[in-house]
């Protein structure tokens, strides 16, 4: 039984007095290294949008909705996912869930892959990309929360906002990889080519590494804090119902701190290169800027994490909360009207202000919860808000641009969100050790 959530739980709770061995080195970076091919095979559909609008649902003029919001609509098995895979995490191991969810991940990798176009089934094709997305969604749905929470419970205690960051900026590394094949995708190739059979080659890339981290997978050992749990009894058989019993101010903070994650992350780093072509960028020339932004937001993630060793989760993410309520406006209105040195730097400003609320986000949403029940509380609080915040927005900063002709449309988007989040912030109790 989880104990009730009369404040949040110190981070060495589920530490002490471990009975089991540390959890090898090697595990640790096999576990880090997942979100690159998680991060790589999600994102890349949001990169390759404008592609795949052509290709999936026949282009003109609201074809790019289409694929937006085919994305948007995916992004409701994300919850779903992380509840499924939460609980099978919560009760039969962290090892188990990572390798059930990578299996997911690579069939469905693969069969986007070898997807007929709208070329040969017509309207047929969207729907089955669509039908996909929402398998990899439901996939993803318990990666990143299994990651997550892996790491905490195996990093050292006073390095767990550092070691945790990494599955952040790991993701970004998956990100980074994704707009750099893209963009060299649509630079080598023609238009007829890429829209003829181009296109499949980075999903092809992304079903093969999430093949190898399958393998790699396999040979990890579980979490130390789950081996804790089976030694002392206290595996929870409920863990859903339970964390929802017990523990629903953690979800409630851990909801807050993931919505500004997400929503700086899916406007401020994923939206950019659709949004710089509609401004008339060309398309290359877009996901170049991205990848140049993704490269930035590699280098700030650790940095941002082991400031919050160092300082508290809470004083870091009060700070970025208040830079993302005045920054994104006048950034977004630069890169529709600036020089392409203007744009570059506010593409780049705005993906490591999202780079540093998803490191600080890590480590201070899984210390919301103790070890029994922990990834159905992530799953409750951080998928919701992804689903809420992240997958939807993109489509509505489109449309917001579009409908009201105000180019820091997106950014008043993150300014508002910033705002609401900023008093729950404010109330947290610090979680660093």
């Amino acid at each position: 039984m989880i104990n009730p959530d009369q404040a949040t739980p110190l981070p060495s709770a589920d530490a002490s007095a471990p009975t089991v061995a540390a959890t090898p080195t090697r595990s640790m970076i096999v576990a880090g290294l997942s979100t690159v091919v998680e991060w790589y095979d999600f994102t890349l559909y949001l990169y390759l949008a404008t592609v795949l609008s052509r290709v999936f649902f026949g282009g003109g003029e609201n074809a790019l909705l289409a694929t937006l919001a085919g994305f948007a609509v995916s992004y409701l098995m994300r919850p779903l996912g992380a509840l499924c895979f939460g609980h099978l995490g919560d009760r039969f191991g962290r090892r188990y869930m990572l390798l059930a969810s990578m299996a997911l991940m690579t069939v469905a990798m693969l069969a986007t892959a070898m997807l007929p176009t709208f070329a040969t089934l017509g309207t047929t094709a969207g729907v089955l990309l669509l039908l996909l997305r929402c398998v990899m969604a439901f996939s993803v749905g318990g990666e990143y929360t299994g990651v997550v929470a892996y790491l905490l419970e195996t990093a050292p205690l006073r390095r767990r906002g550092l070691v945790t960051s990494l599955a952040s900026a790991a993701s970004e590394v998956g990100a980074l990889l994704a707009v750099a094949l893209s963009a060299l995708t649509v630079a080598l190739l023609s238009s007829a080519q890429l829209d003829g059979w181009g296109w499949r080659i980075p999903f092809f890339v992304g079903a093969a590494l999430a093949g190898a981290i399958l393998l790699a997978r396999s040979t990890m050992h579980e979490s130390p804090e789950f081996e804790r749990q089976q030694a002392a009894g206290t595996v929870p058989t409920s863990p859903i119902r339970d964390t929802w019993r017990f523990h629903r101010g953690a979800v409630a903070r851990t909801f807050a701190i993931s919505a500004l994650g997400s929503i700086t992350y899916y406007v401020g780093i994923t939206y950019v290169p659709a949004f710089l072509g509609s401004a008339g960028v060309a398309e290359g020339e877009a996901l170049w800027l991205s990848t140049v932004a993704a490269v930035a937001v590699i280098a700030v993630t650790p940095l941002a994490g082991a400031l919050s060793d160092r300082v508290g989760r809470r004083p870091v993410l009060i700070g970025l909360a208040v830079l993302s309520a005045v920054l994104p406006l006048s950034l977004f209105a630069w890169m529709a009207d600036g020089s392409s040195g203007v744009i570059a730097s506010a593409a780049v400003v705005l993906a490591c202000l999202a780079g540093g609320v998803s490191a600080v986000a890590a480590p201070a949403t899984a210390e919301q919860f103790p070890g029994e029940g922990r990834l159905s509380g992530l799953a409750l609080g951080v998928t919701m808000a992804t689903a809420f915040f992240g997958g939807a927005t993109p489509l509505l900063a489109e449309l917001l641009v579009r409908h009201t002709g105000w180019a820091a449309a997106p950014g008043a988007m993150i300014a508002v969100v910033a705002l609401l989040v900023l008093p729950v912030l404010w109330g947290l109790r610090e979680t660093r050790p």
